[in-house]
């Protein structure tokens, strides 16, 4: 009786009274909620907002809190959460979307094939024995057999001399059945990179590189580039493919290399994204991530980004490749990213992993520029990059 003739405001301050004491009760640091009255339990730093059904889920657990006290009020309508559960981001599978590329890939290698005659070429440069040069060189072979493409291999020691291994190039540049060519870096100290890379024709800069594919990337309007810088592409990708709203979003890039940071920060800018490049001389960085709605970590450093310093629900793409020690494994080292994925992942709403996230897609979208150089050479239109849903997202079909 007393229930039904309390205002309605005396019936709210009850309420939120009794939620400050349930929270009290579980031995947490709480402060009362601004959305939807929810509390916020600080676990390890970390922010996550409690419902008032999970609220009393936590509080049952505990000594001197009964159902029965309870009972007068009932939950809000949402799922009442297991004690000790932790959110969890859903997961972007680079592996899953990499082989549903390369699928559309062959498809449309397979169409060039029967209407063309024509089968894309892509040749591989590789000088030294480094290991990792030779494994990610093996990998992108195997990728190209899968989809058909047409593949060269030259292999120098590293005591190729410079003008060889231009020579190399310039008869890769004149071979006709050749329409993409990777120089694969780093070269010996004693090769000029630049050079070598300037010698590769812009009709077959398959990495996206060259002054003028840049700078067409860049550019509002005209035409677009012939190739676009793979792993860039390849982050890009992602987030069309897992529904990730680019157009209107904070997005904050960290690192700023030729490769990666700012490529990716042009691409998104150019799909309608409020972008900010941080780098090594950037003031709090934490401050610039946490207003962040999409993190693109290119920083090279394991695990920099901490759990604290992302937004609830951002996503998270790591473009990063680390190693840090891993006593039980056989190795010694395990691979991690720049971002502490363990702990990103319970606040996140979604991230890719380390492995298995942003790598494959960079040889998937390596795969798709030799495709795309090969269609221009017949004259054919490119496939594009961006999805578009408006004008200013390459409506007209001139951008990326």
């Amino acid at each position: 009786p007393c229930r039904r003739a309390a205002p309605r405001e005396l019936m709210m301050g009850m309420r939120r009274t009794l939620r400050l004491a349930i929270a009290g009760s579980l031995g947490a640091t709480v402060a009362l909620g601004v959305q939807g009255g929810g509390l916020h339990g600080r676990d390890g730093g970390i922010a996550r907002p409690l419902s008032f059904a999970s609220s009393i889920a936590y509080s049952l657990a505990r000594p001197g809190v009964s159902a029965a006290m309870l009972a007068p009020f009932p939950a809000e309508p949402s799922a009442v959460a297991t004690p000790g559960a932790v959110p969890t981001a859903r997961i972007i599978d680079g592996k899953a979307i990499a082989a549903t590329v390369r699928q559309e890939i062959k498809a449309a290698t397979d169409e060039l094939k029967a209407a063309h005659s024509v089968t894309p070429g892509l040749a591989v440069v590789l000088v030294g024995n480094r290991t990792d040069s030779a494994t990610y060189v093996r990998m992108k072979k195997k990728a190209a057999a899968e989809v058909g493409f047409y593949s060269v291999d030259r292999s120098f020691d590293d005591t190729v001399s410079q003008d060889e291994l231009l020579r190399c190039v310039a008869e890769l540049n004149k071979d006709p059945q050749v329409h993409g060519i990777l120089v694969q870096l780093p070269l010996p100290r004693h090769i000029d990179e630049a050079k070598v890379l300037e010698s590769i024709l812009v009709a077959k800069d398959v990495d996206g590189f060259s002054a003028e594919n840049i700078g067409r990337m860049c550019l509002r309007g005209g035409q677009p580039p012939l190739a676009l810088p793979c792993t860039p592409a390849g982050c890009v990708e992602l987030l069309q493919r897992s529904g990730v709203e680019v157009a209107g979003k904070e997005v904050v890039v960290l690192g700023r290399s030729n490769i990666v940071g700012m490529p990716v920060a042009h691409l998104l800018q150019s799909m309608d994204a409020t972008v900010t490049v941080c780098h090594s001389r950037t003031a709090d960085l934490p401050s610039h991530c946490r207003r962040a709605d999409i993190i693109i970590a290119a920083i090279g450093r394991a695990e920099m980004v901490q759990a604290d310093w992302i937004k609830p629900g951002a996503t998270v793409i790591d473009v990063g490749v680390n190693s840090k020690p891993a006593p039980d494994d056989k190795r010694g080292y395990k691979l991690c990213g720049d971002v502490d994925f363990d702990r990103a992942k319970t606040v996140a709403g979604a991230i890719t992993p380390v492995p298995g996230g942003v790598g494959p897609m960079t040889i998937a979208m390596l795969l798709k520029n030799t495709l795309n150089l090969t269609r221009a050479s017949l004259g054919l239109p490119r496939i594009p990059l961006r999805r578009a849903n408006t004008a200013s997202q390459g409506g007209s079909g001139t951008g990326p």
